[in-house]
């Protein structure tokens, strides 16, 4: 598959997801709570059902779900994350964000599609901000002709994607490269939408951590095509021109 092609991925054969899944579904099964899983839900939208595990409980559950196991290869990586998005509870969803987030570094650039895939099903910014910043910025970042690609799902129709990588640089600091950071913020200033222009606001006031005088510049710069969210997240920090 191509870094930017949209099909659905297969699933690799995995004797490690074989491992790990049977261990999962009954570690999160036993410690589902149907009384916070309404309200966990509600406070996603309803865009997946619950088992209502908080987070911290989840965590020490995956802690012990994945002790003692080896390091997955990337197509262990690809196929327990491509087994949890198919259980409908988020909390599956979570913890192959969370896995992803630790053996990102066991990934390849062939490993972008699968990713793209988690992010345009069922996406809220729940899972899509942390698949941004912890996944797809890694792997942009050890292999700098992906960058190619976030050029191209910065004007992706599907919000999401734009939305990733807008995110993607996020935790990139002084690595940032800025001049394509403000050309993505450029590109989508008058998106309608609020989680595009929150986006945009959120990744300027970032990198502002690092450069705030360029924010500043840009934000002084664009302030007529910027909205007014993104302005004010962008400045949150730093102040700017009234």
């Amino acid at each position: 598959m191509q870094s930017n092609d949209s099909r659905p991925p297969q699933v690799p054969h995995s004797g490690l997801a074989d491992l790990l899944m049977p261990r999962l579904t009954e570690s999160y099964g036993a410690a589902a709570d149907p009384g916070r899983a309404g309200p966990m839900a509600a406070y996603m939208k309803d865009v997946s059902p619950f088992l209502g595990i908080p987070t911290p409980l989840r965590r020490e559950l995956s802690r012990a779900v994945t002790k003692d196991t080896p390091k997955p290869s990337e197509a262990d990586c690809a196929a327990l994350a491509l087994r949890c998005w198919e259980l409908p509870e988020r909390e599956y969803r979570y913890f192959a964000v969370d896995y992803l987030r630790w053996h990102v570094s066991r990934c390849s650039s062939g490993f972008l599609p699968v990713v793209r895939h988690l992010i345009v099903t069922l996406p809220w910014w729940d899972t899509v901000d942390l698949l941004a910043a912890h996944t797809v910025g890694p792997l942009v970042a050890a292999d700098p002709a992906l960058a190619a690609v976030m050029d191209e799902w910065i004007g992706d129709e599907d919000l999401w994607v734009a939305r990733t990588a807008l995110l993607h640089q996020l935790r990139y600091k002084s690595a940032t490269d800025s001049d394509r950071l403000f050309a993505y913020c450029r590109r989508q200033s008058g998106h309608p939408d609020f989680f595009v222009r929150k986006a945009i606001g959120w990744c300027l006031r970032e990198y502002a951590k690092t450069d705030p005088a360029a924010v500043r510049a840009f934000v002084t710069a664009e302030r007529e095509s910027l909205s007014p969210l993104s302005v004010r997240e962008a400045l949150k920090n730093i102040g700017g021109a009234p």
